[in-house]
């Protein structure tokens, strides 16, 4: 790993070589004013450790996690929403989607995952970030 995992932020693992993923990746980056997030990918060094550390299977791995370091970890809709708290403008509203039923939210979310290949492509590797955009990679 190049750089140590920051205690103070909130970290995003997704699938590096998915679109969607990707897209959601830039998304979040040009609504976090507030600097919460910082980024790495499934496939890299620090992903892998960080989802080893909290004994994630990531055999059939269809989701993207968000990490607080030292309070907890979720996955698929949760992590969405979680995600959405830290976002600017009328996008932190969406985490009051909470109180549907996690079953609920996780049924349309996992539909979207298992597709999201077929739906927005694949990359053949994981994205390369801008220079202005690096220090928010742990990878």
């Amino acid at each position: 790993m190049n750089k140590p995992i920051p205690q103070d932020k909130k970290i995003i693992l997704f699938d590096g070589v998915c679109n969607l993923c990707n897209n959601a990746v830039n998304f979040i980056i040009e609504r976090d004013k507030d600097d919460v997030f910082r980024f790495a990918s499934l496939q890299s060094e620090v992903g892998k450790k960080l989802v080893s550390e909290r004994g994630i299977d990531t055999e059939n791995m269809d989701s993207m996690v968000l990490i607080e370091p030292g309070v907890a970890y979720y996955q698929r809709s949760t992590a969405a929403l979680e995600i959405s708290k830290g976002l600017s403008g009328a996008y932190s509203m969406l985490s009051y989607f909470s109180v549907l039923p996690e079953g609920l939210r996780d049924s349309l979310y996992n539909l979207v995952a298992k597709n999201r290949y077929k739906w927005f492509g694949k990359k053949d590797a994981c994205m390369i970030p801008t220079p202005e955009l690096k220090a928010k990679f742990l990878d």
